[in-house]
């Protein structure tokens, strides 16, 4: 299998690659990446010299990029390539839509004009990963969200997705290709960019810096460790149905505040670096997801529990301290500055 990776440079993609080169060293792999603020190479150091694997720097809503790496031969696509910061969407939607609409959509075609993955056998897909913000937000007593809840998108970053899931399921209805969705909870791990609040508020409370929470801390979001999502797109890419939408969740729920006091634990270091600010615009309050679909069907179940996946987490980034020093700098700094200082 020849399989194309967008977006193998981030967090979620750069963990998958690692993951299916350890468990598919026949596989050759190329990753598509145009390397933005989050896209880091040295995600992939110690795994990016093998044969089965290459590197393109390029943009997936470049159509003459894209057509590119598709001639040279694609028997499936797992397409991790989007801007996934909500903050970040709620200041320039544009890059969001371009990028996560747009991008999506010639990937698709050149899936239809250059796949011809008819004749490719069971394991050809087109496999779109996406995120349980295209729901929307849950009350505290309503149940979790299925494949069948309606989409309800809060932000310019989760209609973004909303946009790219459609658009993937339309091509799989009007062209045939055999797309299939997945949607996960809130990912923690290894080489996860400082923006995100798990690795945000490891990396302050090492520095002794103030850990920012927006509003009262109480949104809840369900916690899915990287490496238990990695095996979910693992089956799905060889098992899974094409037209059908899987959501991946890590039975996690906990509100911010919770993950924060649970990681300061873990450091030794005081709750009273917590500082709450002003909350984000159409902050959603609580996601859940119900993950019994993936269950019944490709028996994936998550092996972590998140008190041990964010304990070995905290560990990763205590040991990795220059990795993370070394983004923590120039425009994350100005960026972190406009974001939370004064709120």
């Amino acid at each position: 299998m020849r399989l194309l990776v967008t977006g193998g440079a981030g967090f979620i993609g750069s963990n998958f690659i690692r993951y299916m080169l350890t468990r598919h060293p026949e596989m050759d792999i190329v990753n598509l990446d145009r390397l933005t603020y989050a896209g880091n190479l040295e995600n992939l150091r110690g795994t990016d010299q093998g044969p089965g694997y290459r590197f393109v720097k390029g943009d997936i809503a470049d159509p003459r990029t894209v057509e590119e790496v598709f001639g040279a031969g694609v028997d499936a696509v797992v397409n991790f390539a989007a801007e996934s910061h909500v903050d970040r969407s709620i200041r320039d939607p544009g890059i969001f839509l371009r990028t996560n609409v747009q991008g999506t959509g010639v990937l698709l075609d050149a899936s239809v004009r250059y796949g011809g993955w008819a004749g490719k056998g069971e394991n050809s897909f087109f496999l779109q990963v996406s995120t349980d913000e295209v729901y929307g937000s849950l009350g505290p007593d309503d149940p979790p969200f299925t494949e069948t809840s309606p989409l309800d998108p809060s932000s310019p970053y989760s209609a973004s997705k909303a946009g790219a899931d459609l658009l993937a399921l339309a091509y799989h209805r009007t062209y045939g290709l055999p797309v299939v969705v997945t949607r996960c909870s809130n990912n923690y791990g290894p080489y996860q960019f400082p923006e995100k609040l798990i690795p945000l508020m490891v990396t302050n409370a090492l520095e002794d810096k103030p850990l920012p929470v927006y509003g009262d801390g109480g949104n809840v979001r369900d916690w899915l460790h990287v490496e238990d999502h990695c095996r979910a797109l693992e089956m799905v890419l060889f098992q899974g149905r094409p037209g059908e939408v899987y959501n991946v969740g890590g039975h996690g729920e906990k509100t911010n505040l919770e993950v924060v006091r649970l990681l300061l634990k873990h450091l030794g270091k005081p709750d009273s670096l917590v500082s709450f600010v002003k909350d984000r615009p159409g902050h959603d309050r609580r996601y859940a997801i119900d993950p019994g679909k993936i269950t019944a069907e490709l028996g994936w179940r998550p092996r972590y529990t998140f008190e041990e996946g964010l304990r070995r987490t905290v560990d990763w980034y205590l040991d990795h301290r220059r990795w993370w020093e070394r983004i923590k700098s120039g425009e994350y700094t100005a960026y972190y500055r406009e974001m939370y200082e004064g709120r």
